[in-house]
Parts: C-alpha cells; structure tokens; sequence
C-alpha cells in the first residue's frame, strides 16, 4: 500500500478544528466514562486543562504561547461528533 504526507489531510484537520467541538462526546482513558466536552470540569491558568467530572483524570491539555499551540489529549480514548452540514 502506498502512502502520501501529512499535508494531505491538512484539510480536513483545519475543518474539524475549526468548529465547535463543545458538543462533540469524549470517551475517559482513565474510567471510560462517556460524555459531551461541555460536561467536563475545565481549570485555566497558563493553560487550559480538561478533567472527567467522573474519576478526575485529565483528558486534555491546551497551551497557546509565543504563537504556538500545544494540544496534548492523551487522556481521550475516543472524540466522537456529527459533522456539519
């Protein structure tokens, strides 16, 4: 099987990051619980970080600084929505 690069879902990258990803279901790493983003308990300081309102663990991480943006979400088992349109 073949392969191209990265830039080839660049696209489609910049379109689902783009929207409003509040009511997209977030499934815990940590207790599998299932739920909307909106539902998640959200600490903000030098950053934002995201918890499961059920066991606590933290699901994502957001920095923004100097121009970057850092994204770690290794505390999401799966990010589900419905695409627009």
């Amino acid at each position: 099987m073949s392969h191209v690069d990265g830039n080839a879902i660049a696209g489609d990258l910049g379109a689902i990051f783009a929207g409003d990803l509040s009511m997209a279901v977030a499934t815990c790493d940590g207790c599998g619980a299932t739920g909307p983003v909106a539902t998640v308990m959200v600490y903000e300081g030098m950053g934002e970080v995201l918890r499961c309102p059920e066991c606590d663990t933290v699901l994502l991480r957001l920095i923004r600084s100097r121009g970057e943006t850092r994204l770690d979400m290794r505390g999401i088992r799966l990010l589900r929505w419905q695409s627009a349109g």
